[in-house]
């Protein structure tokens, strides 16, 4: 029996909570779907150090696989200044804090941060 692929807001609620059970900072959301075809949601959040952006990254790929959501990752290999998961439907960016300053997604993008819920 084949398992359904959950919808992009699932998807995006699931990452997001492991973002926030992981300490990521700043984590922004965006529905980009009317702005691209390149996916439907955006996620960007910053590790605290090269190893929190790794292992930011490491626990998002562990739970995309549990899901059984198919993905691919950029920048593992790389210092810890930024890594990518492409979930097709939803797209990640982890970065480290100067990073992410210096490519500045947010504003290529026109985003804004989402506040926590309490």
């Amino acid at each position: 029996m084949k398992t359904s692929r959950p919808s992009s807001e699932e998807l995006k609620k699931v990452i997001l909570s492991v973002l926030d059970d992981a300490k990521a900072e700043n984590v922004l959301s965006a529905d980009i779907g009317k702005k691209t075809s390149l996916a439907d949601v955006l996620i960007i959040a910053s590790g605290t150090s090269s190893r929190h952006v790794f292992s930011l990254a490491e626990m998002v790929g562990k739970k995309l696989k549990e899901i059984k959501v198919s993905f691919r990752i950029d920048g593992k290999e790389g210092t810890g200044d930024w890594v990518i998961l492409d979930a097709g439907d939803v797209i990640v960016h982890i970065f480290h804090p100067e990073t992410r300053e210096k490519y500045n997604l947010e504003e290529l993008w026109g985003l804004t941060a989402i506040p926590k819920e309490k």
